[in-house]
């Protein structure tokens, strides 16, 4: 951790442990909002706490973690008028995916706060899978066959002021459909249409040119990175490829208790 602070130089660092511990408690309790044009879906809570989704927790140590998170990157956010937000990493398998899912799902548990999670990930799509839904529709099929967003969006049962824009099948030419007028435009639409909703997208990690693309779209970023695996080259390399967009945060994942400095 101490060769990742240092690659981190002059940005903001924030740190945050997904703790592996499963704790015991309820499903977290969350207003009802009655949606009229998007699909709602039901959720099953063995699946959440499979996947260490936290809407599956009660209140523990693991919940806090990502309210310390969400606290520290609304903070910088508000301050600045910012509100679409990219959750990426320096490479495959450090749990960005899960840190987006977990983090949307924190910022959603504040009053007066809609959040938007959208799944931009058009080469490996996951976040459907870790909710454990089926989406009728997916991003890439708005991006290549016009299939309304409306139709798209779903709101799992329950958990208010969340919506998902998932992904679902992969596809081969991502990387022309993500840096597209169509995904530029749909970009700005959720930035603009609902100014007190806050978006956060997942993207592919920062060695594909995807999350390049895509990259200078959002307001500011998240970096994640996997402790014992994630060197400081890739971590110095991964800020670099950011090219200025203000890092808002750092994740530590997958770290033992007492490891993050």
């Amino acid at each position: 951790m101490e060769s990742i602070s240092r690659a981190l130089g002059q940005h903001h660092q924030d740190a945050v442990q997904a703790s592996p511990q499963i704790p015991k408690g309820d499903l977290v309790s969350l207003e009802s909002i009655q949606y009229t044009q998007t699909r709602s879906v039901t959720l099953s809570r063995e699946q959440l706490r499979r996947q260490r989704i936290i809407a599956g927790y009660g209140p523990c140590a693991f919940v806090d973690a990502y309210k310390i998170l969400r606290t520290r990157v609304l903070h910088q956010m508000r301050e600045q008028g910012w509100n679409t937000l990219a959750i990426t990493g320096p490479g495959a398998g450090c749990g960005k995916s899960l840190t987006a899912i977990n983090l949307a799902l924190s910022i959603a548990l504040e009053v007066h706060q809609t959040v938007l999670l959208a799944d931009v990930n058009l080469r490996d799509p996951a976040i459907h899978r870790y909710l454990g839904i089926e989406p009728i529709a997916g991003l890439s099929d708005h991006l290549m066959d016009n299939v309304p967003i409306q139709k798209i969006l779903l709101n799992p049962r329950g958990i208010g002021r969340f919506v998902v824009l998932p992904g679902k099948r992969p596809i081969f030419n991502s990387s022309e459909l993500i840096a597209s007028p169509k995904m530029v435009q749909l970009v700005k639409e959720l930035k603009h249409r609902y100014p007190s909703r806050f978006v956060v997208f997942d993207l592919p990690h920062l060695g594909t040119a995807d999350a390049l693309s895509f990259a200078p779209y959002v307001d500011a970023a998240i970096l994640v990175v996997e402790e014992g695996k994630t060197t400081q080259d890739e971590l110095s390399r991964a800020i670099a490829s950011l090219d200025g967009i203000p890092l808002v945060g750092l994740v530590l994942n997958k770290a033992e208790t007492g490891s993050v400095e």
